[in-house]
């Protein structure tokens, strides 16, 4: 039986209606009085785990799921060796460095020498701040990062902005993105390379499914 990883929340839905282009039928997943963190299909065929998104690529990464559905942002995070088989296009949004509107920074190279930055994803930050040469104190935060710069506790946040409504709410604004971020299929790199057709005829369902009508591709 095949295990897929979905994640909670805003990748769910349109998780689900790629897997049923490709045969699976998740959708008991969506049912708000599902308790069960183990959903099989109807047909027997599959299963799926449902976890945090973060946790996607662990499950995936250890063998315990042969394929699973992940924001880039977690990937890049998190640099678990896992396969990258479909950029799946939906769950679109950007990393980004912002600071107080008020602030007077129009750029990230205009933040001041090891001042303070706050955010849930150190690790982007670092290879960020370190290939702009700018040495900086990283505070990690799980929460709401737009406090840190409202309270004075930081100069700027790394962070995801996809509407951009939060940050305007809170006197923020964007100042420069360091990537753009989407929703992938991964697998197991070993299932993926001793897989003798199954995962293979779902990946390609997938991906076919993402393909605009009329494209050669």
């Amino acid at each position: 039986m095949i295990t897929v990883a979905l994640a909670k929340g805003a990748l769910l839905k349109d998780s689900v209606a790629r897997f049923a282009a490709a045969g699976l039928d998740f959708s008991a997943v969506l049912d708000k009085n599902n308790r069960q963190l183990m959903v099989p299909t109807p047909c027997g065929r599959a299963r799926a785990l449902l976890v945090r998104n973060g946790d996607v690529p662990t499950y995936v990464a250890y063998g315990q799921a042969q394929l699973g559905v992940v924001g880039y942002d977690v990937l890049k995070e998190h640099q678990l060796p896992v396969a990258q088989l479909v950029d799946l296009g939906f769950g679109g949004c950007r990393m980004s460095v912002a600071v107080q509107e008020s602030s007077g920074y129009t750029r990230a190279a205009d933040l001041p020498p090891h001042c303070r930055v706050a955010s849930k994803f150190t690790h982007c930050a670092r290879e960020y701040f370190d290939a702009l040469d700018l040495p900086v104190e990283l505070v990690h935060l799980n929460g709401s990062v737009e406090l840190g710069p409202i309270t004075g506790m930081s100069e700027a946040i790394v962070d995801l902005v996809a509407t951009g409504r939060t940050l305007r709410d809170n006197g923020l604004v964007a100042i420069e993105d360091l990537f753009q971020s989407t929703a992938r299929l991964v697998g197991h790199p070993l299932s993926v390379r001793l897989d003798n057709g199954p995962l293979a005829s779902i990946v390609e369902a997938i991906r076919a499914a993402g393909t605009p009508v009329g494209s050669s591709s």
